[in-house]
């Protein structure tokens, strides 16, 4: 999803094999993601392990139903609260600054989204909220947008909205709550059907830019961008097939205009069909571009379990199957896409320039690095729960070491979903073009017609049976 602290120069890699293994690792928002999540799943296992947990500092608002009870809440937890802000703002801003961001700018920036994102979880946390659809994810994302928008922020407020280091975090501390069995389990589903899928949308759009005359490369990264993960595959096959500088901000700005429309609009669809949360979250994780608006439209739809809709499963289920379909599924594709374009564009589109080589090794310093982390996560949750029956998961491992981590993932996704508006200016959007949004748009139809014949009608026995637990 955008994120106005992106460099856009497609020739810039901060990932770049050239550069030491050390800097790499200290650099990037996706290394300093992984670092800090596992950091906070170890730390949590730390005080299960001595009979605490850190569900002190991972404060989260509980159900309310009057502003009496609401106030109580708060004048209650409120010193909780700041601890977290001020734990957030430590950590935070070590990472920034070590990935070159001036530390002045961030934290009021910071402050400012933490004060707004509070209110949306506690708005989310009403006991009429599901009646009136105010899920967090959606609130905090039409919060952002009227902001934005209508009322106008400051440009030096976008120094606190890391859209993708929130998304990143929150994705390695999601795998915390899935364990790896059901990866193992449903894996190679969501790397086939995702697989597809990526494939089919890149030829897509591709072809269908290149017909409309518009140049390889771009139509490269508009095809990418549409086909695995938005605005990080776009930067990394720009890089790849050295795009132009401005190629990049027109796929971002198509990325990020159909993903917000999918936010409300595959939710509102799978409702009507009464899809199971489990493969309403594998079409949507087939269907949108970017984690954090995926993540929003899943969330928002496994909220609607249990309410009385018709609608079969758990919120767990529906989080679980996109993230197996996103993250596990698409996201890999990244890398596979950045070289083979960058050979083709090498050996094909580039045969004048004699100094050009093809580093073998882009795949891997492309690759999305927080996917690991999510991999990792899982797996040491997995070990560490390994061997407690569901009584004593339920009544003991879940409240002592998951509920805590997850509190925490609700935060970063939070943080996550009101940065994606307050970075959306619409005025903005309007620059792409009329081509490139013919041929995006071509992908679009592919990737949500294709993705509903495999989530519902192919694969919908596997996703419907989503475990969590």
């Amino acid at each position: 999803m955008a994120d106005s602290n992106i460099t856009l120069d497609p020739t810039h890699n901060p990932d770049a094999p050239a550069a030491p293994l050390r800097r790499s690792l200290a650099l990037t928002e996706d290394w300093w993601a992984v670092w800090l999540g596992l950091g906070i799943i170890i730390l949590a296992y730390v005080f299960y392990l001595a009979g605490s947990s850190i569900s002190w500092i991972a404060v989260s608002p509980t159900k309310w139903s009057t502003f009496p009870e609401l106030a109580t809440q708060l004048s209650k937890n409120g010193i909780r609260y700041l601890a977290l802000l001020a734990a957030f703002l430590v950590l935070f801003t070590i990472v920034v600054s070590f990935i070159g961001q001036k530390a002045k700018a961030f934290i009021p920036a910071f402050i400012f989204i933490f004060i707004l994102s509070t209110i949306i979880y506690i708005a989310g946390n009403w006991d009429q909220a599901s009646k009136y659809n105010l899920e967090p994810p959606l609130v905090a994302l039409l919060l952002g947008l009227i902001i934005s928008n209508v009322i106008g922020l400051p440009r030096w407020l976008d120094a606190g909205f890391r859209v993708e280091f929130y998304i990143k975090l929150g994705i390695v501390l999601l795998g915390a709550t899935l364990p790896f069995t059901l990866i193992i389990w449903a894996g190679p589903v969501a790397i086939l059907q995702a697989s597809i899928v990526s494939i089919v949308t890149f030829l897509a759009i591709f072809f269908t830019a290149r017909k409309l005359g518009l140049d390889q490369r771009l139509a490269a990264v508009l095809g990418a961008g549409g086909a695995v993960c938005g605005v990080s595959a776009s930067i990394a096959i720009s890089g790849a097939v050295r795009a132009k500088k401005g190629d990049p901000p027109i796929a971002i700005s198509l990325v990020v205009f159909w993903a917000i429309i999918f936010i409300f609009a595959l939710p509102l669809i799978a409702r009507a069909l009464h899809l199971p949360t489990g493969v309403g979250g594998a079409w949507i994780g087939t269907s949108e571009f970017a984690d954090a608006a995926g993540l929003a439209a899943a969330q928002s739809y496994g909220g609607l379990a249990g309410k009385g809709l018709g609608i079969s499963g758990t919120a767990d289920q529906a989080l679980a199957s996109y993230t197996l379909i996103k993250v596990i599924g698409r996201d890999i594709w990244i890398g596979i896409w950045a070289l083979v374009l960058a050979l083709i564009s090498v050996t094909y589109w580039e045969r004048s320039e004699t100094n050009s080589k093809v580093q073998v090794g882009q795949i891997w310093w492309r690759f999305p690095k927080f996917v690991i982390g999510f991999l990792v996560a899982s797996i040491l949750t997995t070990l560490i729960v390994h061997g407690n029956s569901l009584a004593e998961y339920n009544k003991v491992v879940k409240p002592g070491l998951i509920t805590p981590i997850t509190s925490l993932r609700t935060w970063a996704f939070t943080l996550s979903f009101l940065s994606i508006g307050l970075t959306t200016r619409f005025r903005e959007l309007a620059n792409a073009g009329i081509k490139p949004f013919i041929a995006f748009t071509v992908g679009v139809i592919v990737n949500v017609i294709l993705g509903y014949i495999l989530s519902v009608i192919v694969f919908g026995h596997y996703w419907s049976g989503v475990i969590t637990h």
